[in-house]
């Protein structure tokens, strides 16, 4: 009962933590000076560097599924459907969230073992002590850079995945390409585009606050960095099923579904 107690209380200890880390960023996140070589910099570590780990998920991903799903389709007689199916799934569910997971796993981990090497090397106590804002210059560009990045792979992964689901369909059938995405374009509405193009600026902060959170408390030694790591991964993609369950059942409440 004591050891249960104490993960509970351990569970909101850090969930006021992070929450806290969080309303730093935005009381001061938002005050100048702002730091714009760096943001541009973390645009391009985080955002164009991801891109081809994103491309080949997203391909694979249509790819795999089409294939899957097809037999269930002629089973029923509706192959015809496939197109349909495979692009409100990837465009409403599949592709966001599995974005979001690659994302994770690639990015917040680097964002953890990074500033938990420099806690541990104390390079942020010197900026501290040089005059630089250490939140500001290396928590705030990092979290910006990923909310804002995320929607932008997100896109491209979509894109690719119906890519890979136009191939998909084309290995066991003709179809043209014109009439493949025609079909997709058709079936969509504008409940199911924007909803899910809202959540991945969410999923995006939540990766990011979550690997600057890890990183900025991770404790003493090269062991709490790899520990830092490595939990930034686990939080932050349970965060991005979180996000996803509330969104769904807003969008579900609001009648955009």
């Amino acid at each position: 009962m004591t050891t249960l107690t104490a993960r509970i209380r351990a569970f909101f200890d850090e969930t006021g933590n992070l929450s806290r880390f969080a309303g730093h960023f935005f009381s001061l996140g938002i005050k100048p000076r702002y730091e714009f070589r760096e943001l541009l910099a973390q645009c391009y570590q985080i955002g164009y560097k991801s891109f081809p780990l994103v491309g080949l998920t997203g391909f694979i991903m249509g790819l795999v599924l089409t294939m899957q799903l097809r037999p269930s389709l002629v089973s029923y007689g509706v192959e015809s459907q496939l197109p349909v199916m495979v692009g409100i799934a990837i465009v409403r569910e599949i592709g966001p969230v599995i974005t979001a997971l690659i994302f994770a796993g690639k990015i917040a981990s680097s964002i953890g073992a990074e500033l938990g090497s420099m806690k541990v090397t104390e390079q942020i106590d010197a900026m501290d002590v040089s005059g630089t804002n250490p939140f500001k210059y290396l928590v705030a560009t990092r979290v910006l850079a990923c909310t804002l990045m995320l929607p932008m792979l997100t896109l491209l992964g979509d894109a690719i995945s119906l890519f890979g689901a136009y191939i998909g369909v084309n290995i066991r059938s003709v179809t043209s390409f014109n009439l493949f995405f025609t079909q997709i374009y058709q079936s969509l509405s504008f409940g199911d585009v924007l909803p899910a193009f809202i959540k991945t600026f969410f999923f995006g902060f939540a990766v990011g606050i979550v690997g600057c959170y890890k990183g900025f408390n991770s404790s003493k030694g090269t062991r709490g960095v790899g520990i830092s790591a490595n939990s930034a991964v686990v939080l932050s993609s349970v965060l991005i099923f979180v996000i996803d369950l509330l969104v769904v059942q807003l969008t579900d409440v609001l009648g955009l579904n």
